[in-house]
């Protein structure tokens, strides 16, 4: 999927949202997105790697440890000392550590790379540390507080989180699915990222934008991972450099969102946020391929 059909599908979200005034037909399309399609795209991608697959990332995969502690532990700080009870700042910490990898990340890699397996490497590893955490977090903050053991058993029950975990222990009891069935199930899977997408256009509303909350989550999510990049990275071979760098900076993730609403966690604001930072990442990236090519 290209940068011109993902901006075409939001489109197409947004307009559906001005002509359907009711909330149903979203909610459903929410429903079976996160419910059962982005479970099966989930499952499939995990479930197809194997433990020679998952050593074999090296300096991508230290990488998307390092970027995770750092968003992480940077967002939490700044909400324990600046937003303290707010639910905001479970919002934030979710925004700031899920990262558009897939959908946005792959294209834009492609700006600069000819094979964008390294950014492949990183979007999947990314994926299976992010969706569980995520969940939890987002779980935790919209009780406001709940103990440790809720907010765990809550995040269960988000079926990707199930899905992912499951095969994340297929992968490491070294047991193989045949390569049909896995097949079949990313493929039916994949169409949860068109509709995300589309979904994700038909909650647009700039009217919850806050410009404090942007500066949050661009700094968070994009100017500190980027700069990090920069500064430790800059003399890794270009395929390695170029993949983590799109991949780490990239905007917060339409999944994310989707997590928020499901959690009832500031989903308006946060999808304000990131419909913008989306749109200024596609500009910078795509000025920036053009000059380095």
């Amino acid at each position: 999927m290209n940068i011109a059909e993902m901006l075409a599908l939001i489109l197409i979200g947004y307009a559906l949202k001005r002509m359907v005034k009711s909330e149903k037909p979203f909610d459903y399309l929410r429903i079976v997105v996160n419910d059962f399609l982005l479970a099966l795209f989930v499952f499939g991608n995990v479930a197809s790697k194997n433990l020679a697959y998952l050593l074999s990332i090296k300096t991508v995969f230290i990488y998307v440890f390092l970027i995770i502690a750092l968003t992480l532990s940077a967002s939490y700080l700044y909400g324990r000392v600046f937003l303290r009870n707010d639910p905001w700042a479970g919002a934030l910490m979710v925004l700031s550590v899920y990262p558009n990898t897939a959908a946005l990340g792959f294209p834009i890699a492609s700006l600069f790379l000819s094979d964008i397996t390294p950014a492949i490497l990183y979007a999947t590893t990314n994926s299976m540390v992010v969706l569980p955490l995520v969940t939890f977090i987002a779980a935790h903050y919209s009780t406001g507080g709940a103990s440790i053991k809720k907010s765990f058993l809550r995040a269960l029950k988000f079926p990707p989180t199930l899905a992912n975990l499951f095969a994340l222990g297929l992968v490491i009891a070294n047991v193989e699915l045949p390569s049909s069935v896995v097949g079949t199930i990313r493929t039916i899977g994949w169409w949860s990222i068109p509709l995300i997408l589309v979904y994700f256009g038909s909650r647009i509303t700039l009217k919850s934008l806050r410009w404090r909350k942007l500066l949050e989550v661009g700094a968070f999510r994009i100017a500190i991972p980027f700069l990090f990049v920069i500064l430790t990275l800059g003399s890794a071979p270009r395929d390695i450099f170029y993949s983590v760098l799109v991949e780490a900076s990239m905007p917060p993730a339409i999944a994310a969102n989707a997590i928020l609403a499901q959690y009832r966690l500031k989903a308006e604001e946060a999808i304000s946020v990131t419909f913008v930072l989306t749109l200024l990442m596609l500009a910078f990236f795509t000025i920036l391929g053009f000059f380095v090519g």
